[in-house]
């Protein structure tokens, strides 16, 4: 008899995820156990930018960290998952910024302490917003420890940082290119700068030769530029190092048009040779690339523009024009000069200020810069030691690496109002600066400088400044630091992962995470980068508002392997759903038929029936293959096989079976079928939890168990009896037989309705056995009046018959009337073709001696059986054949 369940016919996610995380937090189960004796695990949440709503990578990044903070929870670790945000000084200011334009109200309009009100109100508003995304996707973080970037706690990190490598000499003052709006006097961030397409040249000048030297007979080189106007600021020409055509030219001077300045030609790796003439003027005070250019060759930098972009005292004749009329005087000039060869008109892509419109210039500035030199050392030398940081996968640490040994000094300092302002001050008679913790007594005499700081630099310290660093005494830090993994994208090693790396090592003396797993990016399903200029963005809101947490959070996680990058597709979306589905159908049909059953409880073993043995033994394997998958954070092969266990193994065949005894009339079979799928349906919620957390907590709470919540429950383990390969072989032998015999029905057009007798041509004593005593299930499964089980001597088989070869045995369905041996002969003709493909695999394999002398010693044996069943298989189909063909 069944019994009534509070489970809806379908799969409704919404119904599902209604109020559970909202319980997850009134009962405080995210919270860390406290339990000393535990091992510690934690993991910082790489913070999101307060800036907007969560996008698809969100998501994914997320869903990694949480599967693995459940588990790590349920298998009895003492977890803290640390949530935070980031204040993302630059993004969020232009943000802000944006807004208040719309109201016609600019930064200055309010001053900098009202503007800094703004960004706080503008900060709360998107953190509840991402509150509210984190519960959608059902994100277990102990929110008891949540941390801000400017948090008073972070903040105090920030300035020691920065005052202790001030004082170790690893941060100075110093020059630097920005991007600098001339019409509101200001300096812009990358993100203020919007790119469009305007109408320009290419100006192709003569550089004559200094002292007389040729080239390919003339006694000049091409230059094209777009700008002539900053030509009266060059301080070298360069080709790449490797141009075969221009070695003989490294080393040699040319003269500056118009300007008369010999300027020599050097080689760097910044120069594509494939692009123009594969020569470029460098003009370091006016370009970004030619500064980094201007550094490696201690080049000279000539500003040649004041603020509002008109021309200073280095451009000599054009001094006081605007940067647009001295390019035409310029270029007049070229041309009177005969050193103009050509304008070739383009369209290009040209930075604008999104403030004013105007064409945005690269100046020179002067910055804060952290010394890279030793700091990069550190770390470097940090990934020769046991306690380096392990990239997962492995070949990000080569990334990570060379990153490190080709590192240039970093610029710390932001010309904005939203961040940590930089703790130097100047005195406002002398020009002293001071530079501490605290502001100088006498603060009336000093200034403290306007910059705030990059915001990498204080997340750089996320991992140990929200654990209480400074205070090496706290609880936190002393309990969660160094923190187990840390998952990221890959496109951050550069920005986020290697600084965090660096401060760690030189404020903590530790490492800040011992692993570190890299994923790639979300592309739409033509493999496009998603972005608002294509359109093609995905919110991941939407997608669980159609499918649920559960279905995005399966995808998210078995769409890939760590490093490589995912295609979303509503497709997968559709068959994460159905999967779901089938756990709800399954789970739904296993609760109806528990009735009587308090809580799961596996009968004596004497008592298990052999599907009961197969089942526990899957079963086992499974939890043995997703811990250890899980360990390798190779989440994509533990959710395979999760799905082949729960749909295969348990749903199409156990549950199946379990129908015959649940519908008989053993009443101590029935009571032990019950049990066993209680304890399997129960194990496999668990092993699913971390994934899917709403759908496995409701259907554990609808069914016998013992607990509050699985958010707390054991993780499964695996257990030694379970394990029983005669029953695996056993069971497969039976499967095998029964898809045969579909197989033979559908091809015959047979339906199950009717009834078959069965013949099994075996000369295996023991295949023969098995057959015989699992009867009842062949019945049910193949609808067989008759079994006859012996061999070729013993059983009477008619020509007119479908046959099937399966392992050690061959299976007959005399269909007379529906057999035509012209089909059957195609038929088996097709088994012989498909038997000597997997046979000569399997020794192209075993004759591969890289895999023989490398593989483990278990997969060569199991390949070796594989081709002997195969080899036995091939045998008995082509013997087949030839009996079939004697006989028409």
């Amino acid at each position: 008899m069944t019994k009534e369940v509070d489970m809806s016919t379908k799969y409704n996610p919404t119904e599902v995820e209604a109020g559970q995380y909202q319980r997850w937090l009134d009962e405080d189960l995210f919270k860390p156990s406290g339990d000393q004796k535990a091992k510690p695990y934690s993991i910082v949440l790489p913070p999101p930018n307060v800036t907007g709503k969560l996008h698809l990578g969100h998501a994914w990044d997320t869903t990694l960290q949480d599967m693995i903070i459940r588990q790590k929870r349920m298998q009895g670790f003492d977890t803290l998952w640390l949530p935070g945000m980031d204040h993302a000084g630059i993004a969020t200011q232009a943000k802000v910024e944006a807004r208040l334009k719309e109201q016609g109200i600019s930064r200055y309009d309010l001053g900098r302490e009202k503007f800094v009100d703004k960004v706080w109100e503008w900060k709360d508003e998107y953190a509840a917003t991402i509150h509210a995304q984190w519960a959608k996707m059902g994100l277990s973080l102990d929110y008891g420890h949540e941390r801000f970037t400017l948090d008073e706690g972070l903040s105090k990190a920030v300035t020691k940082v920065f005052v202790d490598l001030y004082n170790k000499g690893l941060i100075y003052r110093g020059e630097y290119i920005i991007n600098w709006d001339p019409q509101a006097r200001t300096a812009l961030s990358d993100i203020e700068v919007i790119h469009q397409d305007d109408e320009g040249a290419f100006y192709h000048v003569k550089y004559p030769f200094a002292d007389g030297v040729t080239f390919n007979g003339k006694d000049y080189i091409e230059i094209a530029t777009t700008r002539p106007e900053t030509m009266m600021g060059d301080v070298a020409v360069a080709v790449h190092p490797s141009d075969e055509r221009y070695k003989e030219l490294v080393g040699k001077k040319v003269v500056v048009p118009l300007v008369n300045r010999e300027v020599p030609i050097i080689a760097d790796q910044y120069v594509d040779p494939e692009f123009g003439t594969g020569m470029v003027k460098i003009t370091p005070a006016h370009d970004p690339n030619d500064f980094q250019v201007g550094n490696r060759h201690d080049l000279e930098r000539i500003n040649t523009m004041n603020e509002d972009a008109t021309m200073n005292e280095n451009a000599g004749k054009y001094e006081g024009m605007d940067r647009f009329e001295a390019r035409k005087a310029i270029v007049k000039d070229l041309q009177d000069q005969d050193l103009m060869i050509n304008i070739d008109p383009i369209v290009h892509s040209v930075g604008h200020s999104e403030r004013t419109g105007v064409q945005v210039e690269a100046r020179l500035s002067t910055q804060w810069f952290v010394k890279m030199g030793p700091l990069a050392k550190m770390a470097l030398d940090n990934q020769n030691t046991e306690d380096k940081v392990n990239f997962v996968p492995e070949r990000f640490e080569g990334t990570f690496n060379h990153w490190m040994e080709n590192i240039h000094d970093w610029v710390i300092s932001r010309q904005l109002w939203w961040g940590h302002q930089i703790p130097a001050w100047y005195n406002k008679q002398t020009g002293e600066t001071y530079v501490g913790e605290t502001a100088p007594e006498n603060i009336e005499n000093w200034q403290q400088d306007p910059d705030v700081l990059d915001t990498w630099f204080s997340s750089a310290l996320w991992p140990f400044s929200t654990m209480g660093w400074p205070d090496v005494d706290d609880p936190d830090f002393k309990r969660y630091f160094p923190t187990n993994t840390l998952v990221t994208g890959y496109d951050i090693i550069f920005f986020w992962v290697s600084r965090m790396i660096f401060q760690s090592l030189n404020f903590t003396g530790k490492r800040p995470f011992k692993d570190v797993l890299l994923h790639g990016l979300i592309r739409d399903e033509q493999g496009r980068k998603m972005s608002k200029s294509l359109g093609n963005g995905i919110d991941p809101m939407d997608v669980i508002e159609k499918y649920g947490a559960d279905a995005l959070r399966w995808f998210l996680s078995n769409g890939t392997t760590p490093g490589q990058d995912l295609r979303f597709s509503y497709d997968k979306m559709d068959a994460a759903w159905n999967f779901i589905n089938k756990i709800w159908n399954a789970s739904r049909y296993v609760i109806m038929n528990l009735d009587g059953v308090d809580k799961p409880e596996l009968p004596a073993k004497d008592q298990w029936q052999l599907s009961d043995r197969w089942i526990l033994s899957r079963l086992n394997e499974t939890v043995d293959h997703v811990t250890r998958e899980f360990d390798k954070y190779n989440f994509g092969e533990a959710g395979r096989a999760l799905y082949d266990f729960i749909w295969n193994d348990f749903c199409d065949w156990y549950i199946e079976m379990s129908k015959a005894t649940l519908q008989g009339d053993d009443e101590q079979q029935k009571k032990n079928t019950q049990n066993i799928l209680a304890y399997v349906l129960d194990q496999t919620l668990r092993l699913l939890h971390p994934i899917m957390p709403f759908v496995t907590e409701k259907v554990w709470l609808s069914m016998p168990h013992v607990g509050e919540s699985l958010v707390t429950a054991d993780y499964p383990v695996v257990h030694d009896e379970f394990k029983d390969v005669a029953a695996e072989k056993q069971m497969q032998l039976l499967i095998e037989l029964i898809k045969s015999v579909r197989n033979i029905r559908s091809e015959a057009n047979a339906p199950m309705s009717s009834a078959i007798d069965l013949l099994v041509q075996t000369d295996s004593e023991e295949v023969a056995q098995i057959f015989n005593d699992n009867w009842t299930y062949i019945n049910r499964f193949c609808h067989a009046e008759k079994l006859e089980v012996g061999t070729s001597e013993e059983l009477d088989i008619p020509t007119l018959a479908f046959s099937s070869v399966i392992t050690d045995a061959t299976v007959y369905i005399p269909l007379a009337e529906l057999v035509d041996l012209n089909d059957e002969v195609a038929r088996l003709e097709k088994e012989v073709a498909k038997f000597e493909s997997e046979v000569q695999r399997a020794e192209k394999k075993l004759g591969n001696e890289k895999f023989v002398a490398n593989a483990p010693e278990a997969v060569v044996a199991k390949q070796k059986e594989s081709l002997a069943d195969y080899q036995a298989k091939l045998q008995a189909a082509n013997d087949r054949l030839a009996q079939i063909k004697a006989q028409m």
